[in-house]
């Protein structure tokens, strides 16, 4: 096998395998819960726990894959997936499910990362656009299968099966990637490592996020609640001074001063933790018996609808940006998922959901894809990959915050309330769209490709 079939091949399996892994995670939650003995609320930890480690390692993970040699450290987040999978597959406790989750953000988020930057010098021009495209493909079809993948194994053979399979399939690519793909380093990358704005990044969004969690039960004006709040903003002022201050920021302060790349990836984050708080919730609902007491294949074909439509409009969202404007999609994209989440609110019965999640997928799907290519077109090529690296750091942070945020209104008022709460979230996504002024990308080119093929990765749920 060739460098370049050899570095296709491993990037889009693993990121297959990851995808397929994280998205099929929400489904088998309520298997794991009943074979371990511990219930939804602690269960949630093993999807935010994955999305607060991501956040945190993406960036990190690309730049050590620059410094140490990026096929290195893809061969060893592989080893370290096939670790966590099989520490959740021997699990017989919620904290070893969750232990395994928490690695396994690691590994996934690294992975994507460093196979994206492996993809892209190993290959150039018309080859390059293809080779992302297939792995944007490979992305998209392991996050849409997951779920049907994830159901069929809980209801046949058990659900540790899923991870004995991605366990073998990452295996299996260790030696492949040592034997056809080449080393390569970034020269010009300062050798220093952020890790201040890293252990600051944890302490902002950790203790928020199990203020999100656990508020309900400990009350929103406890010592607990507004302590977890005041130790999230006191990290979130000691990041922004470490982030001026060092050689090689998580965060470049400079980018932040470009309105449409922030605008970009707060749309951007609204979608990945609405897609993945609504996957959630989704996922207990269709498996509760006071809900619609699916099975686990039933509920995972269910969530096809929401998986697929984000992927079928993704090609045309790029087409309509040039047309009519990044703000006219982004905003036509939040008012139909808003539209969709408000009647999801008030629909019962499987039948009646359908159009609503078809109405949620299609917006996300404009409003993700228009907003993932216009965060690296709103800045020079040279910073393309550090924009990427910010946007992406958001979906995890998303995913994080909204996950916990209907997970604590699921457990203490329903479904309807956790639509209600998702549909005012779009809604801020309207506001935001319209505020940040019109933008109007250029022609894609094989940044944006790269951008726009993560953005479906990253946002299909669990990813």
């Amino acid at each position: 096998m060739s460098a370049r079939s050899g570095v296709l091949v491993v990037t889009c399996a693993s990121t297959l395998v990851v995808n397929a892994n994280t998205s099929a995670v929400s489904i088998l939650l309520p298997a794991i819960g009943e074979d371990v003995g511990v219930g939804p609320s602690t269960l949630r930890w093993a999807v935010t726990g994955y999305s607060l480690v991501g956040a945190a390692v993406i960036v990190t993970g690309g730049v050590l894959g620059d410094i140490a040699g990026r096929r290195r450290v893809f061969a060893g987040a592989l080893g370290l997936f096939v670790v966590s999978c099989v520490l959740i597959a021997l699990a017989r406790t919620g904290a070893g499910v969750i232990a395994g989750r928490l690695l396994q953000g690691a590994a996934g988020s690294t992975l994507v990362a460093c196979g994206l930057s492996l993809l892209t010098v190993a290959t150039s021009g018309p080859a390059q656009v293809r080779a992302v495209s297939l792995w944007g493909a490979a992305s998209a079809v392991g996050a849409a299968a997951g779920p049907l993948a994830g159901g069929a194994l809980a209801g046949s053979i058990g659900w540790q099966a899923l991870f004995w399979i991605d366990a073998a399939i990452a295996a299996a690519c260790v030696p492949l990637t040592v034997r056809t793909v080449a080393e390569s380093r970034d020269p010009d990358r300062p050798r220093a490592i952020d890790f201040a704005g890293l252990l600051l990044l944890a302490g902002v969004l950790v203790p928020f996020v199990l203020a999100l969690g656990e508020g309900p039960d400990w009350g929103w004006t406890s010592a607990a609640t507004l302590g977890c709040f005041a130790v999230s903003a006191a990290s979130l002022a000691g990041f922004a001074a470490v982030e001026r201050r060092v050689r090689a920021p998580l965060v470049e302060p400079r980018l932040l001063r470009n309105r449409v790349l922030v605008a970009a990836t707060a749309a951007i984050l609204i979608v990945a933790g609405a897609l993945n708080g609504l996957m959630y919730v989704l996922s207990l609902y269709f498996q509760d018996p006071a809900g619609l007491a699916m099975s686990p294949l039933a509920a995972g074909l269910a969530t096809l609808p929401a998986a697929a439509g984000l992927v079928v409009v993704a090609p045309f969202v790029g087409p309509l940006a040039t047309r009519f404007g990044t703000r006219t999609v982004v905003t036509a994209g939040f008012a139909l998922t808003t539209a969709g989440f408000a009647l999801l609110a008030t629909r019962s019965g499987y039948a009646g959901l359908v159009l609503p999640l078809l109405a949620i997928a299609v917006g996300m799907g404009f409003a993700n894809g228009c907003a993932s290519s216009a965060a690296t077109a709103a800045v020079p090529v040279n910073e393309a990959g550090a924009a990427s690296g910010i946007s992406n750091m958001a979906r995890y942070v998303g995913a994080a915050l909204l996950v916990a945020a209907t997970a604590t209104s699921y457990g203490t008022a329903g479904f309807a309330r956790s639509a209600l709460v998702l549909a005012a979230v779009s809604a801020l996504g309207i506001v935001l769209a319209l505020c940040y002024g019109r933008h109007r990308p250029p022609p894609s080119g094989a940044a944006n490709r790269v951008a726009a093929a993560a953005g479906v990765a990253h946002t299909i749920p669990g990813s």
